[in-house]
């Protein structure tokens, strides 16, 4: 039997009882440091704008939107704000895929020995295990949707950076200017 597409479409939008039930099942998954954290798979995340915990660093200002908390363990997202100049030094993640999504601004992104020049618009996933460092070299701060899988980032940025209302305005940002 052939189906038209909108058909198609709709079977494949229709559920058998087993995969009902399945939907209703709590999903296992796993916490940064390797503990288990339940959810179900219905659970929705509202996260208004302006609400998320904000986190400054000398070099970016991180906005989490969603928690590993929230996903139950699978994502955590974040926009960061980077200003020109600034960005991190060689890192790797040994347990997450980290993507970024450009929306404003320039990200110049070492992958290894490849250097990639996003601008908004342009998306970049990154396997765990690779090095990689990125540099806001633009004239105006950089705003980056940056989504983590699995989710346990957050904690990095909840332990090594301040809350950015305890940050102090006065502070220069850390780039190549404030290194000379």
């Amino acid at each position: 039997m052939t189906l038209t597409l909108i058909q198609d479409a709709e079977e494949g939008l229709k559920l058998n009882p087993q995969q009902a039930s399945n939907n209703d099942q709590p999903i296992t998954n796993r916490g940064a440091d390797g503990s288990a954290i339940r959810s179900e798979q219905s659970q929705v995340a509202y996260v208004p704008a302006g609400t998320g915990q904000a986190y400054k660093s000398p070099i970016d200002q991180v906005t989490v939107l969603l928690t590993g908390e929230q996903t139950g363990g699978s994502i955590f997202m974040a926009e960061a704000i980077v200003p020109p100049g600034c960005g991190n030094p060689p890192h790797v993640h040994a347990r997450e895929n980290e993507t970024f999504y450009v929306q404003q601004g320039t990200l110049t992104i070492q992958v290894g020995d490849e250097t990639l020049n996003a601008l908004p618009g342009d998306v970049v996933q990154l396997p765990r295990n690779v090095v990689h460092s990125f540099k806001n070299t633009g004239n105006v701060n950089a705003k980056v949707l940056v989504v983590a899988e699995p989710a346990g980032l957050e904690k990095f940025f909840e332990e090594a950076f301040y809350p950015a209302t305890d940050w102090p305005d006065a502070m220069p940002p850390m780039n190549d200017a404030f290194m000379t």
